[in-house]
């Protein structure tokens, strides 16, 4: 091989870095602007929540997904994200993502970081009404982003997430079969599965693990090292009024970021005409705003 690489130095590095090229390309972004397990748990009708998702790299990929892309380690991502319960079965959402990155892939440094926005998300969330009452529950969410290009190679991304969970008085069980399919040239479905248990501690306090997987483009996995898995410890409390989620994930295939930190910090407004139990922030919405767990009593 490296006779001929010295006899035909043009078609070789040529064919060479199309292989690279053409392999960094295929490569899909994956933001970590929202690490959550949705459990079919929804706003109230005409109720406005809000949760401020943070989640930081500390040792992570220090290789572009594709030219251009931004490097997750050092990285700070995170969304604001606006939901409104329109009835007992569908609730809209909106986000708008950013990450906090080093586009240069100089030494970490402060200075060296540079403020990234995603543009936005819109999502629509069908549930069995009143999910959080219930022993079994299920659901399904469709999130359209328009992203921009250090995020993704496509403008246009459709997340297509089911919800299927079970719980009982002390745990919990979900599944989100989750597949991200990306509009145009480099587009692809990919299949990226999360999971969630959890157990009730005390009163708002709860403890488990989640489960992140991203497994490539469906019908043809790559094999497992270059593959994304990552499980966290996390869990889940109140402080007055807010609803925090705190979780550490550790990076499983040498494609995963070593660890990652995130955070969620949720507030649920008051119920318009709703009485005072209802309108209590935090006893409806999202009590967890990681899993969305909401206001039944365990």
């Amino acid at each position: 091989m490296k006779l001929v690489l010295k006899n035909k130095p043009r078609f070789s590095d040529a064919a060479l870095a199309a292989l690279v090229i053409a392999s960094l390309d295929a490569a899909p972004a994956h933001a970590t602007d929202e690490i959550q397990v949705y459990n079919a748990a929804i706003a109230a009708v005409g109720q406005f929540t809000i949760q401020q998702h943070l989640n930081y790299v500390p040792n992570g990929l220090t290789n572009p997904p594709f030219p251009g892309g931004l490097v997750s380690n050092h990285s700070l991502n995170g969304t604001p994200e606006f939901a409104y319960g329109v009835t007992d079965w569908w609730e809209l959402g909106l986000y708008l993502p950013f990450s906090i990155a080093n586009q240069q892939y100089l030494p970490f440094s402060i200075t060296n970081q540079q403020f990234y926005s995603d543009a936005f998300k819109v999502r629509t969330l069908f549930v069995s009404p009143h999910a959080d009452q219930r022993d079994f529950f299920y659901g399904v969410n469709f999130e359209l982003s328009n992203e921009t290009p250090p995020f993704a190679q496509t403008r246009w991304a459709l997340e297509i997430r089911p919800i299927i969970g079970v719980r009982n008085s002390e745990y919990e069980f979900i599944v989100n079969p989750i597949v991200d399919v990306g509009f145009g040239k480099y587009g692809e479905p990919d299949f990226a599965p999360a999971m969630r248990v959890a157990r009730k501690l005390g009163q708002d306090l709860y403890a488990g693990l989640e489960y992140y997987a991203d497994l490539g483009k469906i019908g043809d996995f790559p094999k497992l090292a270059d593959q994304r898995h990552t499980l966290f410890a996390v869990t889940d409390f109140k402080l007055g009024v807010f609803d925090v989620d705190f979780g550490v994930g550790y990076g499983l295939t040498p494609q995963s970021d070593r660890w990652v930190v995130k955070t969620i910090i949720g507030y649920a407004f008051p119920v318009p005409g709703g009485k005072a139990s209802e309108s209590e922030p935090g006893s409806s919405g999202p009590v967890n705003p990681m899993s969305r767990a909401t206001q039944r009593t365990w």
